[in-house]
């Protein structure tokens, strides 16, 4: 058995969570997130507890129990508490700035990157440097907020670049002079 998928998911107080033919819907106090699941798994709901049982061990089901699992337990920590990443811009004359719904970059090319922001995320940008995007999908917050850093990922010679907050960028030595 997957150790991950055989835990049950404890439901806290003020979620709601319908199973329709494997279409979770999860209710919060923070807002409602919906996902398809595979048939081949059987979800259930019993006493404010979620299971996740698979039928059979093949390869598919073993695969896809522990996935569905976590999953549904970032749903449900999504509708409850939410998540939240942290970016930092390091460089002279990098900078963003909230545009109504778009963040325009300043990350050292000849023109600003203008990226719209998707429904369902907040950002909020702090000293013109740190930029924090939080929302209850984190899918949706890890894929925004790496596509962020991908504008000028850190470089490894003078650290210049977009970084996670607790990212560690190793850095290099330059060439030495004779």
């Amino acid at each position: 058995m997957s150790r991950i998928g055989k835990k049950p998911i404890n439901l806290p107080t003020g979620v709601e969570v319908t199973i329709e033919n494997n279409l979770v819907t999860v209710k919060g106090p923070k807002g409602t997130l919906k996902s398809q699941f595979v048939n081949e798994l059987a979800i259930t709901l019993e006493d404010n507890t979620l299971t996740i049982v698979r039928p059979n061990d093949t390869k598919f089901n073993r695969a896809i129990h522990g996935t569905t699992r976590a999953l549904l337990n970032n749903m449900v920590i999504g509708v409850t508490e939410g998540f939240k990443k942290e970016l930092k811009m390091i460089g002279v004359g990098y900078r963003a700035l909230l545009k109504g719904t778009e963040l325009v970059l300043s990350a050292g090319y000849s023109h600003p990157v203008e990226m719209e922001i998707p429904e369902g995320l907040t950002l909020e940008v702090i000293k013109n440097t740190t930029i924090i995007i939080a929302g209850i999908d984190k899918q949706l917050v890890g894929e925004f907020s790496a596509n962020i850093r991908r504008v000028r990922p850190p470089e490894p010679y003078l650290g210049k670049g977009i970084r996670y907050v607790d990212e560690y960028v190793r850095r290099k030595e330059g060439k030495t002079a004779k």
